[in-house]
């Protein structure tokens, strides 16, 4: 009987575990996943907008402009690529109105239609339309170098010893004296040089040579994907055979790349 109408212990002051468990979601001062997606958002949108403000309207992202913010990228990836020949590119250089206007880079074709008056007919770089003239990019020979031949473009960017690049013929006396004197420094220094440093020095010279092939042909890419903010785009690759390079003849530098060939210096 006594354990009967023995009373309860008295409650305790804190709540049942659901209630505990909601009142403390309740008054937690910490951000939920919503809250850090709105202010991203906001800061995005203000940031755009102060973008277009700033750039009077022609970015939204600082001039910062790679390839997944363009829509016409976006275009591309459902569109089927194109897949030309060489003979077939020469279709679309801009004097046919109802096709798009193309060119390619070293077998990379490009969308340009949005430059009618600088690639199509008339046009002051209308010889690079429908065709790639990869060489004459670098070379600057658009009369004799408008071809995908890259082959031998390196010596370019190869120094010459002092005694292959002479003075010009209008050079002053002073001129040719300096140059003389240079000539004469050269050579010492080159006899005096193994076989081995001359070797290791060549090889160097090759490698930094093709990289500016490579650095070259990029900056020009960049131009055509529309990375500078042209509205150009990529639009596939020109289709070629097996061997297709070995087939055509080796090309010698162009007069203008020949003269613009650095002087090979030596240090006292």
């Amino acid at each position: 009987m006594a354990a009967r109408n023995r009373r309860p212990p008295p409650a305790k002051d804190e709540p049942a575990e659901p209630i505990k468990k909601v009142a403390t979601e309740t008054t937690s001062s910490g951000f939920s996943v919503l809250d850090i997606l709105r202010v991203a958002g906001g800061i995005l949108l203000f940031s755009s907008a102060l973008s277009y403000l700033t750039t009077s309207g022609t970015s939204l992202t600082w001039g910062y402009n790679p390839w997944w913010t363009r829509a016409r990228e976006w275009k591309n990836i459902l569109n089927h690529p194109v897949s030309l020949t060489d003979e077939e590119l020469k279709a679309y250089d801009g004097t046919d109105p109802s096709k798009p206007i193309y060119l390619a880079l070293n077998g990379t074709i490009y969308d340009v239609s949005i430059s009618p008056a600088t690639y199509g007919p008339g046009g002051s770089y209308h010889f690079f339309a429908g065709r790639d003239a990869a060489r004459a990019f670098l070379t600057g020979c658009f009369d004799t170098d408008s071809v995908p031949d890259l082959r031998g473009v390196e010596q370019m960017y190869i120094p010459l010893e002092p005694w292959e690049k002479p003075p010009p013929p209008d050079a002053s006396e002073e001129e040719k004296q300096k140059h003389a004197a240079l000539e004469k420094r050269a050579r010492e220094k080159r006899k005096a040089m193994s076989k081995g440093d001359l070797k290791n020095r060549s090889a160097q010279e090759l490698k930094k040579a093709r990289q500016s092939v490579r650095d070259g042909l990029e900056h020009w890419h960049q131009l055509f994907r529309g990375d500078k903010g042209k509205a150009y785009r990529k639009v596939g690759e020109v289709k070629r055979v097996e061997g297709w390079l070995a087939k055509l003849p080796k090309r010698a530098l162009c007069e203008n790349a020949e003269k613009g060939r650095p002087m090979r210096k030596y240090e006292d």
